[in-house]
This record gives C-alpha cells, sequence and structure tokens, in this order.
C-alpha cells in the first residue's frame, strides 16, 4: 500500500527504521509493542536492500540481488512462508530461493504481490475479494504465479486494501479483486469484485508508466506526465468509476496514495499533496 523504492549507494551506512504499532511484529523489532520514536533494525539479515513496502500490519522488503524478506501480520498467509503465523523479524521468503530474481513488490492490507525480472506476478495472503487474481476467491499462505500474466512481461504491480492493479507490457493496466468504490476502473457500471485481471478502461491509448493504489482507490501517471485517478473519492467526493485524467499544468513523475490523501512529485521535482482526490 506504501512503498519506498531506491537502490543505495555503496558508500552510503544502510539503515531501516521503524515506528508505530508494533503489536503483530511489523515493526520488524522482535517487540511486540507499538513504537512511538523510530527505532533501528538491526540490518545483518537484511543485506542491501532496494525497496520496502509496507501492508496493513506487514512488510515486504527486497534486497538489491532479488532476495524477499517479510515479517509482521501473517493470519492471511500475506507473509507467504506457507503457514499464518505472525513474526516479528524480518524472515527471509524461501519460495523464491534462486529461481526468481525479485526485482519489485506491493503489500496491500492483508495481501501480496511480487514481480520478477522476468516478468512473472506472484500473490499470496488474502483471496476472499479476488485480489490475488487467480480466479477464485482462495486466500494462499506461499505465493503462486498468476497465470493470466505468464506471457505478458508484468513491469509494476500495487496493491491496494482489497484490490490489485497490474502494468504490464503494451502499457496495459489490469485489475482486479474488490471494486464496491470503482477502485477496478474496469467499467462504468459498479462492481463488487473481479477473481481474474481485467483490463482498466478508460486508459486506451494512454502510454501508463506507473500505478497506485491503497484503500479503495487508484492512480496511475502516463510518460507525458499525466495523472488519473479513479475509486472512491476522498472528503465526501463521489466515487469516480473509471479513470480520470486530473487538470494540471504540471507534468508528474510520482504519486504515493494514503487512505484520504495523495502525495505528488512533479516532473520539476515539486511534491504537492491533495485531499479531494478527484
Amino acid at each position: 500500500m506504501s512503498e519506498l523504492n531506491e537502490a543505495p549507494s555503496p558508500a552510503d551506512e544502510e539503515e531501516v527504521w521503524s515506528w508505530g504499532a508494533g503489536t503483530d511484529g511489523q515493526l520488524g523489532t522482535s517487540k511486540l509493542q507499538d513504537e512511538h520514536l523510530p527505532q533501528l533494525l538491526s540490518l545483518t539479515s537484511l543485506p542491501s536492500i532496494s525497496m520496502l513496502a509496507c501492508g496493513g500490519a506487514h512488510v515486504i522488503a527486497l534486497t538489491s540481488g532479488g532476495k524477499v524478506f517479510t515479517w509482521g501480520r501473517g493470519n492471511s498467509g500475506q507473509l507467504g512462508h506457507g503457514d499464518n503465523l505472525n513474526t516479528s523479524l524480518p524472515k527471509p521468503l524461501s519460495f523464491f530461493d534462486d529461481d526468481y530474481f525479485i526485482s519489485q513488490a506491493s503489500a496491500g492490507w492483508s495481501h501480496s504481490a511480487f514481480v520478477s525480472d522476468s516478468g512473472c506476478l506472484f500473490t499470496c495472503g488474502n483471496g476472499s475479494f479476488g485480489q490475488l487474481g487467480h480466479g477464485d476467491n482462495i486466500s494462499l499462505t506461499s505465493p503462486a504465479k498468476v497465470s493470466y500474466f505468464v506471457d505478458k512481461s508484468v513491469k509494476m504491480v500495487a496493491c491496494g486494501m482489497r484490490h490489485s492493479l497490474v502494468l504490464f507490457a503494451g502499457n496495459q493496466v489490469c485489475g482486479f479483486g474488490s471494486g464496491k468504490r470503482g477502485q477496478l476502473g474496469v467499467s462504468s457500471d459498479r462492481t463488487k469484485s473481479v477473481n481474474l485481471p481485467c483490463v482498466v478502461s478508460g486508459l486506451e491509448g494512454v502510454e501508463v508508466v506507473r500505478v497506485a493504489a491503497s484503500g479503495d482507490h487508484s492512480a496511475a501517471i502516463s510518460a507525458n506526465g499525466e495523472l488519473f485517478t479513479w475509486g472512491r473519492g476522498f472528503c465526501g467526493s463521489p466515487d469516480v468509476q473509471t479513470p480520470q485524467c486530473l487538470p494540471s499544468s504540471q507534468s508528474f513523475r510520482e504519486v504515493a496514495l494514503g487512505w484520504n490523501h495523495a502525495l505528488l512529485l512533479t516532473c520539476n521535482f515539486h511534491c504537492g499533496c491533495i485531499s479531494n482526490f478527484h
């Protein structure tokens, strides 16, 4: 639902800090308690972190070598370790081993998704709304390859509370999972849930380069810096069922979604916030 993606410099002293709710082990400190101040994590088991993704109460970390570590709440199998147990320290995800180099990941409220450098998509965790994309509503405790994308070269995945967005070859976007607030963007009619990937409507001819998801809303950025949003409206705004382009004189390069706001980074590296989503 939120991500940090930055390749570390070899000269930098790498540190990871966490704070906030911690009773499910999501802070990775081994203590099952909330922390009001940043806590330094031990990185002896986390070499060269390249990306962090935070979900409802779990965390995914990727290393520069394509390895995966997860920790926190595991009640729906979202940690991918083959069980439903919580873990309070970073734990290597052995499922991928040396078979796949994981280059990007995203964490939803209780599901997880992983993209390999070969363009494969894997999901695990809560599947009760179809957010895993396997054509059913079954939860999985270990990652499983999403067959729809086997020959489609996935570039990026973004997980919301109970839905997922996937950017794949041809700059197309698919959505699956809960769609009750329009967050899938697959139809102008209200869609409750979809358990197989469906192409997002309204982005035909748009060269999408980034997707984002959080809560019950979604966003995409085009190659020429346009921002598209859809799903639940903020601050009483009406829901939007298909992507709408945000009128702006600015060109955008990044978007990050929270529960009730969005942060935008322009191509001039200016940062802005919007709370009225559509």
